[in-house]
């Protein structure tokens, strides 16, 4: 089982695309230079305090909106390791996997958690925070395996030889 500890970032409930990254900054050219102005609307230091493994909690439907890739990316590229949410809104959860982003629902976690806090997760199994154990789902191998090859692409073009070098 994999595990990973990391610091928390608590954002509400209903946190769109448009907030992940606004509509005025997809004209960019790349995801790296989007990524600076990752939850602008929100929270225009976030960007810039988030490091790589850093985790978000957050309440329910998060990245709701607008289908748009970018938005997953963007979180992936600050080097958020995962996001934890009471729910998620069905496209987002679908782009996220598809881009190799890890996200777990969870109802009760983001009611008790502070951000700056710090916790463990065992996939599969469990997060725990102060002691207390929340219990998660065990993801299906292939959402596995499409987020630990790095996305969909890259999943697919590993399991079919496209990567290997003769």
């Amino acid at each position: 089982m994999e595990q990973f500890t990391g610091r928390v970032w608590v954002l509400g409930d209903d946190i769109d695309t448009d907030i992940i990254i606004p509509t005025e900054y997809l004209a960019l050219k790349t995801i790296e230079d989007m990524k600076q102005y990752g939850f602008s609307p929100l929270r225009p230091e976030l960007a810039g305090q988030i490091r790589e493994g850093d985790i978000i909690v957050a309440g329910k439907n998060f990245g709701c909106g607008s289908s748009r890739e970018q938005a997953p990316e963007v979180i992936k590229a600050l080097g958020i390791k995962c996001i934890f949410a009471k729910s998620f809104a069905r496209i987002f959860f679908r782009n996220s996997i598809n881009n190799g982003l890890l996200l777990i629902e969870q109802p009760d976690l983001y009611d008790d958690i502070k951000e700056g806090d710090r916790i463990s997760v065992t996939l599969g199994q469990e997060v725990v925070y102060q002691g207390r154990k929340y219990p998660i789902a065990s993801l299906p191998d292939n959402l596995l395996e499409i987020i630990n090859a790095g996305g969909l692409v890259k999943a697919m073009r590993k399991r079919n030889g496209l990567d290997e070098r003769p």
